[in-house]
């Protein structure tokens, strides 16, 4: 295994630590553990002026290549989020301060095609907001691929409504479009069903908010407000089955992690309170479809649940790992569809565990990068 340089370790370590000025952007969320085409595995974190990515050698490891430092300078928030496609992009909160001492901020943009291979140029999707100092309170970026390819990237407005920026059929990027609704938290999360259409889901000051697009392509609708009581910024989302989006999120009252789908009452799965979005994935384990869910509690440690896909509600089993970990872990298939379970260690040091062989779900020994 090839082993990272002392220094670029410490700009891994200052970026776990969650920071948002000059040490680094802090954990990317969304898909920051992608399946390549080629079967191969990356991972990606945010370090100071860029972010490092690891690839493996060969599918299904255990050998990995890096760390390779991608730069982009000025980005104080990271989203990584893969299509149908494979293809990766990386979506960044960019601040830059001018000649002029002035601080601009924007939205940039980046795309892996190939496993381990280059990115191309980061290019500026500008920001929703032409005045300069509003455009200074523009939030992170978040985003999914349609199946067709099209990019969607949503943020949350200076006015503290729901913006997006999308793909055209051909291609270019669409102007910057504000959907309704307000008081919404900076964590907006996209899920991108295979029936090609998009679903957000965002905590708002009132609840939580959906909006949704009748068919592929098409504008979105809504918000939907409901009553329910969801921890700002631990909101997360999966295709739980055909066309069915299925949100999670941990309860405020009791800490718990609870799963709702439109036209149905939230579940209670049980677990420990989080701060921060669930990691999600769906996989077959001893023939059945399941759900496994992966979060950071609020001890600073890695906590793994398994249960019925779609049936979170007849019973998920947890277990509490002692590995410790900054922001949300990953989970991911790797090219021989076993399960994934990747992290940032308090030192900056990304770690994955794989399913060993057996029934149920049980992870292997942990591995550094």
């Amino acid at each position: 295994m090839r082993k990272k340089s002392s220094d670029r370790a410490g700009a891994v370590r200052d970026a776990g630590s969650g920071s948002r000025g000059p040490a680094g952007p802090g954990p990317a969320r969304g898909d920051w553990l992608t399946l390549g085409r080629d079967g191969r595995l990356s991972l990606y974190v945010p370090t100071e002026g860029g972010l490092l990515c690891w690839t493996e050698d060969t599918m299904g490891g255990p050998d990995w290549s890096g760390p390779r430092f991608v730069p982009v300078a000025g980005l104080t928030h990271l989203a990584v989020v893969q299509g149908a496609d494979t293809y990766v992009h990386f979506l960044g909160r960019r601040e830059r301060t001018g000649a002029d001492g002035t601080r601009r901020v924007d939205i940039v943009h980046a795309t892996q095609y190939q496993t381990g291979l280059a990115f191309t140029d980061w290019r500026s999707l500008g920001s929703p907001h032409p005045d300069r100092e509003q455009g200074l309170l523009l939030g992170p970026p978040s985003g999914a691929v349609a199946s067709d390819g099209r990019v969607h990237v949503f943020a949350r407005s200076a006015h503290g409504d729901l913006v997006l920026r999308r793909e055209t059929p051909s291609g270019k990027w669409g102007a910057w479009e504000r959907l309704k609704g307000g008081g919404i938290s900076p964590w907006p999360v996209a899920v991108a069903l295979a029936s090609g259409r998009i679903e957000v889901c965002v905590d708002a000051e009132s609840g939580v908010f959906v909006w949704r697009q009748h068919e592929p392509g098409g504008d979105f609708v809504g918000p939907r407000g409901f009553a329910l009581h969801s921890s700002p910024g631990t909101v997360a989302a999966l295709e739980t089955g055909r066309d069915q989006a299925t949100f999670f999120w941990s309860d405020t009252e009791t800490g718990a992690a609870m799963s709702w789908r439109a036209g149905g009452w939230p579940a209670s799965l049980g677990g420990s309170a989080t701060a921060r979005p669930y990691a999600t994935l769906r996989a077959s384990l001893d023939g059945y479809d399941c759900l496994v869910l992966a979060y950071r509690d609020q001890d600073g440690h890695a906590v793994l649940g398994v249960g019925g896909d779609e049936d979170e509600g007849s019973g998920m089993w947890w277990y509490a790992l002692t590995e410790p970990c900054e922001g949300s872990p990953a989970l991911a298939r790797d090219g021989r569809g076993r399960v994934v379970m990747a992290l940032v260690g308090p030192d900056g040091t990304p770690r994955v565990a794989r399913q060993e062989a057996g029934a149920g779900l049980s992870m292997g020994p942990w591995q550094d990068l």
